[in-house]
Protein backbone atom coordinates (compact mmCIF):
# COMPACT_ATOMS: atom_id res chain seq x y z
CA UNK A 1 0.00 0.00 0.00
CA UNK A 2 1.98 3.21 -1.05
CA UNK A 3 0.46 6.93 -0.43
CA UNK A 4 1.39 10.26 -1.02
CA UNK A 5 4.41 11.47 0.42
CA UNK A 6 2.27 13.88 2.44
CA UNK A 7 -1.09 11.95 3.00
CA UNK A 8 -1.40 11.08 6.37
CA UNK A 9 -3.48 12.01 9.23
CA UNK A 10 -2.04 13.20 12.51
CA UNK A 11 -3.29 12.10 16.27
CA UNK A 12 -1.95 13.07 19.47
CA UNK A 13 -1.54 9.88 22.15
CA UNK A 14 -2.45 9.44 25.40
CA UNK A 15 -1.03 11.52 28.19
CA UNK A 16 1.07 9.89 29.69
CA UNK A 17 2.19 12.50 32.45
CA UNK A 18 -0.04 13.32 35.83
CA UNK A 19 -0.68 16.99 35.06
CA UNK A 20 -3.22 19.43 37.58
CA UNK A 21 -6.69 18.83 36.13
CA UNK A 22 -7.05 22.49 34.78
CA UNK A 23 -3.54 22.07 32.99
CA UNK A 24 -4.98 19.17 31.23
CA UNK A 25 -8.21 20.45 30.20
CA UNK A 26 -6.40 23.76 29.00
CA UNK A 27 -4.28 21.39 26.77
CA UNK A 28 -6.71 19.36 25.08
CA UNK A 29 -8.90 22.53 24.69
CA UNK A 30 -5.87 23.65 22.98
CA UNK A 31 -6.13 20.29 20.66
CA UNK A 32 -9.06 20.81 19.46
CA UNK A 33 -8.72 24.05 17.93
CA UNK A 34 -5.78 22.16 16.51
CA UNK A 35 -5.19 20.43 12.97
CA UNK A 36 -4.67 17.01 15.39
CA UNK A 37 -7.51 14.69 13.72
CA UNK A 38 -7.53 11.94 16.27
CA UNK A 39 -7.06 12.16 19.80
CA UNK A 40 -6.10 9.32 22.62
CA UNK A 41 -7.58 10.54 26.00
CA UNK A 42 -7.42 8.25 29.36
CA UNK A 43 -5.39 7.34 32.46
CA UNK A 44 -2.74 4.85 30.88
CA UNK A 45 -0.27 5.03 33.85
CA UNK A 46 -1.61 5.30 37.19
CA UNK A 47 -4.71 4.23 38.76
CA UNK A 48 -4.18 6.60 41.78
CA UNK A 49 -4.03 9.47 39.96
CA UNK A 50 -7.04 11.32 40.14
CA UNK A 51 -7.43 14.48 38.79
CA UNK A 52 -9.19 13.42 36.14
CA UNK A 53 -11.74 9.94 37.15
CA UNK A 54 -12.90 8.04 34.33
CA UNK A 55 -16.23 9.90 33.81
CA UNK A 56 -14.34 12.87 33.63
CA UNK A 57 -12.23 10.84 30.47
CA UNK A 58 -15.45 10.34 29.18
CA UNK A 59 -17.00 13.62 29.29
CA UNK A 60 -13.80 14.83 28.04
CA UNK A 61 -13.98 12.59 25.03
CA UNK A 62 -17.77 13.80 24.50
CA UNK A 63 -16.56 17.35 24.09
CA UNK A 64 -13.50 16.83 21.57
CA UNK A 65 -15.69 14.97 19.41
CA UNK A 66 -18.73 17.10 19.33
CA UNK A 67 -15.07 19.67 18.23
CA UNK A 68 -15.06 17.66 15.39
CA UNK A 69 -12.40 15.47 16.40
CA UNK A 70 -11.83 11.51 16.59
CA UNK A 71 -11.78 10.33 19.71
CA UNK A 72 -10.00 7.31 21.17
CA UNK A 73 -10.28 5.73 24.69
CA UNK A 74 -6.95 4.38 26.00
CA UNK A 75 -6.43 1.99 28.35
CA UNK A 76 -3.77 0.38 30.65
CA UNK A 77 -0.50 -1.20 29.65
CA UNK A 78 -0.03 -2.79 33.39
CA UNK A 79 -2.86 -4.14 34.94
CA UNK A 80 -2.32 -5.01 38.54
CA UNK A 81 -4.93 -4.79 40.96
CA UNK A 82 -9.05 -6.27 40.72
CA UNK A 83 -10.12 -2.90 40.72
CA UNK A 84 -7.88 -2.01 37.65
CA UNK A 85 -9.34 -5.33 36.00
CA UNK A 86 -12.82 -3.85 36.62
CA UNK A 87 -12.14 -0.52 35.17
CA UNK A 88 -10.26 -2.07 31.86
CA UNK A 89 -13.46 -4.20 31.69
CA UNK A 90 -15.75 -1.07 32.29
CA UNK A 91 -14.15 1.14 29.25
CA UNK A 92 -13.68 -2.10 26.73
CA UNK A 93 -17.51 -2.41 26.82
CA UNK A 94 -18.52 0.95 26.43
CA UNK A 95 -20.13 1.46 22.78
CA UNK A 96 -19.15 4.79 22.18
CA UNK A 97 -15.68 5.08 21.19
CA UNK A 98 -13.26 3.44 19.92
CA UNK A 99 -10.20 1.55 22.83
CA UNK A 100 -6.75 1.70 22.18
CA UNK A 101 -5.84 -1.71 24.24
CA UNK A 102 -2.54 -1.36 26.08
CA UNK A 103 -2.23 -5.12 26.98
CA UNK A 104 -3.41 -8.34 25.12
CA UNK A 105 -6.72 -9.13 27.80
CA UNK A 106 -8.10 -5.88 26.79
CA UNK A 107 -9.26 -8.02 23.99
CA UNK A 108 -11.42 -10.46 25.76
CA UNK A 109 -13.74 -7.64 26.93
CA UNK A 110 -13.98 -5.59 23.37
CA UNK A 111 -15.61 -9.68 21.99
CA UNK A 112 -14.20 -8.65 18.22
CA UNK A 113 -14.93 -4.63 18.17
CA UNK A 114 -12.94 -2.67 16.01
CA UNK A 115 -9.52 -1.39 18.47
CA UNK A 116 -6.42 0.00 18.24
CA UNK A 117 -3.50 -2.57 19.11
CA UNK A 118 -1.49 -0.22 21.11
CA UNK A 119 2.52 0.52 20.80
CA UNK A 120 3.23 -2.04 23.75
CA UNK A 121 1.60 -5.21 22.09
CA UNK A 122 4.59 -6.53 20.23
CA UNK A 123 3.42 -6.56 16.50
CA UNK A 124 6.43 -7.33 14.84
CA UNK A 125 5.79 -9.55 12.27
CA UNK A 126 2.91 -10.31 9.61
CA UNK A 127 1.66 -13.16 11.40
CA UNK A 128 0.85 -11.32 14.47
CA UNK A 129 -1.02 -8.30 12.59
CA UNK A 130 -2.59 -11.11 10.96
CA UNK A 131 -3.91 -12.35 14.90
CA UNK A 132 -4.82 -8.91 15.93
CA UNK A 133 -6.39 -8.34 12.73
CA UNK A 134 -8.79 -11.28 13.08
CA UNK A 135 -9.46 -10.19 16.60
CA UNK A 136 -10.70 -6.46 16.07
CA UNK A 137 -7.51 -4.61 14.96
CA UNK A 138 -8.47 -1.52 12.93
CA UNK A 139 -5.04 -0.23 13.19
CA UNK A 140 -1.49 -0.85 15.45
CA UNK A 141 0.88 1.30 16.67
CA UNK A 142 4.67 0.10 15.47
CA UNK A 143 6.44 -0.57 18.24
CA UNK A 144 8.53 2.01 19.13
CA UNK A 145 11.92 1.01 18.79
CA UNK A 146 11.11 -0.68 15.16
CA UNK A 147 13.80 0.37 12.94
CA UNK A 148 12.73 2.01 9.51
CA UNK A 149 13.85 -1.11 6.84
CA UNK A 150 11.83 -3.11 9.29
CA UNK A 151 9.26 -1.46 9.36
CA UNK A 152 8.84 -1.25 5.14
CA UNK A 153 8.78 -5.05 5.39
CA UNK A 154 6.42 -5.47 8.21
CA UNK A 155 3.66 -2.70 6.30
CA UNK A 156 4.28 -5.27 3.34
CA UNK A 157 3.03 -7.68 5.36
CA UNK A 158 -0.07 -6.94 7.23
CA UNK A 159 -3.30 -8.41 6.41
CA UNK A 160 -5.38 -5.51 3.99
CA UNK A 161 -7.39 -3.26 5.70
CA UNK A 162 -5.21 -2.78 9.24
CA UNK A 163 -4.02 0.84 9.06
CA UNK A 164 -0.66 1.39 10.54
CA UNK A 165 0.38 4.38 13.32
CA UNK A 166 3.67 5.12 13.59
CA UNK A 167 5.17 7.82 16.81
CA UNK A 168 7.27 10.47 15.48
CA UNK A 169 7.45 12.72 18.15
CA UNK A 170 7.62 12.59 22.42
CA UNK A 171 9.08 10.33 24.68
CA UNK A 172 9.37 7.15 24.37
CA UNK A 173 7.59 4.78 27.18
CA UNK A 174 10.60 1.59 27.03
CA UNK A 175 9.57 -0.69 30.33
CA UNK A 176 7.29 -0.88 32.86
CA UNK A 177 6.88 -2.41 36.08
CA UNK A 178 4.54 -3.35 39.04
CA UNK A 179 6.96 -0.91 41.10
CA UNK A 180 6.38 2.54 40.97
CA UNK A 181 9.65 4.51 40.29
CA UNK A 182 9.32 7.90 41.15
CA UNK A 183 8.05 6.60 44.61
CA UNK A 184 11.10 5.10 45.16
CA UNK A 185 13.28 7.83 43.86
CA UNK A 186 11.71 9.81 46.98
CA UNK A 187 11.71 6.35 49.21
CA UNK A 188 7.83 6.50 49.68
CA UNK A 189 5.19 3.68 49.46
CA UNK A 190 3.85 2.83 46.16
CA UNK A 191 0.45 3.42 47.90
CA UNK A 192 1.57 6.46 49.97
CA UNK A 193 3.34 8.30 47.56
CA UNK A 194 1.68 11.67 47.58
CA UNK A 195 1.32 11.72 43.98
CA UNK A 196 4.93 13.38 43.26
CA UNK A 197 4.72 12.61 39.86
CA UNK A 198 2.61 15.52 39.44
CA UNK A 199 5.40 17.83 40.25
CA UNK A 200 7.49 16.72 37.15
CA UNK A 201 5.11 17.36 34.13
CA UNK A 202 7.39 15.31 31.26
CA UNK A 203 8.74 12.60 33.99
CA UNK A 204 11.76 12.68 36.24
CA UNK A 205 15.41 12.58 34.70
CA UNK A 206 18.18 10.52 35.24
CA UNK A 207 21.70 10.76 35.01
CA UNK A 208 24.43 8.33 34.98
CA UNK A 209 27.79 9.22 37.69
CA UNK A 210 28.75 11.05 34.52
CA UNK A 211 26.24 13.04 34.49
CA UNK A 212 24.88 12.17 31.25
CA UNK A 213 21.32 12.56 30.28
CA UNK A 214 20.05 8.24 30.10
CA UNK A 215 16.62 8.17 31.05
CA UNK A 216 13.01 9.42 32.61
CA UNK A 217 11.02 7.56 34.70
CA UNK A 218 7.39 8.76 35.17
CA UNK A 219 5.49 6.35 37.84
CA UNK A 220 5.57 2.93 36.37
CA UNK A 221 7.11 4.45 33.36
CA UNK A 222 11.16 3.95 32.35
CA UNK A 223 11.11 6.51 29.57
CA UNK A 224 13.51 7.77 27.01
CA UNK A 225 15.40 10.86 27.83
CA UNK A 226 15.35 12.53 24.78
CA UNK A 227 12.39 13.33 22.81
CA UNK A 228 11.86 11.12 19.88
CA UNK A 229 11.64 13.11 16.75
CA UNK A 230 10.83 12.05 13.07
CA UNK A 231 9.14 14.94 12.11
CA UNK A 232 11.38 14.90 9.46
CA UNK A 233 10.61 11.95 7.98
CA UNK A 234 7.30 12.63 7.73
CA UNK A 235 6.84 12.19 3.83
CA UNK A 236 8.87 8.80 3.90
CA UNK A 237 6.56 7.47 6.22
CA UNK A 238 3.46 8.16 4.69
CA UNK A 239 5.36 6.92 1.21
CA UNK A 240 5.87 3.90 3.08
CA UNK A 241 2.55 3.64 3.82
CA UNK A 242 1.86 4.61 7.38
CA UNK A 243 -1.62 6.32 7.24
CA UNK A 244 -1.56 7.71 10.92
CA UNK A 245 1.71 9.94 12.54
CA UNK A 246 1.25 10.25 16.31
CA UNK A 247 2.29 13.01 18.77
CA UNK A 248 2.75 11.92 22.07
CA UNK A 249 2.56 14.99 24.90
CA UNK A 250 5.05 16.24 26.40
CA UNK A 251 4.86 20.07 29.02
CA UNK A 252 5.18 22.28 25.88
CA UNK A 253 6.13 21.36 21.85
CA UNK A 254 3.49 19.59 21.26
CA UNK A 255 1.05 21.81 19.38
CA UNK A 256 4.12 22.71 17.77
CA UNK A 257 4.77 19.25 16.37
CA UNK A 258 1.36 18.87 15.52
CA UNK A 259 1.29 22.21 13.34
CA UNK A 260 4.58 20.69 12.04
CA UNK A 261 3.18 17.85 10.97
CA UNK A 262 0.29 19.69 9.27
CA UNK A 263 2.11 22.49 7.29
CA UNK A 264 4.08 19.11 6.01
CA UNK A 265 1.01 17.71 4.85
CA UNK A 266 -0.01 21.16 3.06
CA UNK A 267 3.43 21.28 1.59
CA UNK A 268 4.57 24.05 3.30
CA UNK A 269 7.45 25.16 5.32
CA UNK A 270 7.51 23.91 8.66
CA UNK A 271 8.63 25.49 11.58
CA UNK A 272 11.39 23.89 13.90
CA UNK A 273 9.88 22.10 16.94
CA UNK A 274 11.88 22.07 20.44
CA UNK A 275 11.44 20.10 22.95
CA UNK A 276 10.49 21.27 27.09
CA UNK A 277 13.80 22.60 27.99
CA UNK A 278 16.36 20.37 29.47
CA UNK A 279 15.39 17.37 27.43
CA UNK A 280 17.01 16.25 24.26
CA UNK A 281 16.01 15.05 20.77
CA UNK A 282 16.92 11.27 19.57
CA UNK A 283 15.74 9.01 16.66
CA UNK A 284 18.31 6.25 16.95
CA UNK A 285 15.99 3.88 16.74
CA UNK A 286 14.53 4.80 12.69
CA UNK A 287 18.06 4.01 11.43
CA UNK A 288 19.27 1.09 13.55
CA UNK A 289 21.35 2.78 15.95
CA UNK A 290 21.24 3.14 19.59
CA UNK A 291 17.87 4.25 20.36
CA UNK A 292 19.46 7.83 22.63
CA UNK A 293 21.42 8.74 19.81
CA UNK A 294 20.02 11.60 17.31
CA UNK A 295 21.46 11.69 13.88
CA UNK A 296 21.15 14.77 11.21
CA UNK A 297 20.10 13.02 8.03
CA UNK A 298 19.20 15.26 4.95
CA UNK A 299 15.62 15.14 3.87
Amino acid sequence: MEMKPNAYRISVGPLLYYWPRRDTLDFYAELADSPADILYVGETVCSRRHELRAEDWLALARDLRAAGKTVVLSGRTLIETGAEASALKKLCEQQDFMVEAGEVGAMRHLAGRPFVAGPHMNAYHGGTLEWLARRGAARFVVPLEMDGKTLARLLQERPAGLEAEVMVWGRMALAFSARCFTARHFRLKKDECGFRCIEHPDGLDMRTRESRDFLAINGIQVQSAACLDLLSRAPELASLGVEVLRVSPQSSGTLEAVAALDAVRRSVPAAAVEPPAGIGRCNGYYYGKSGIEMLEVVA
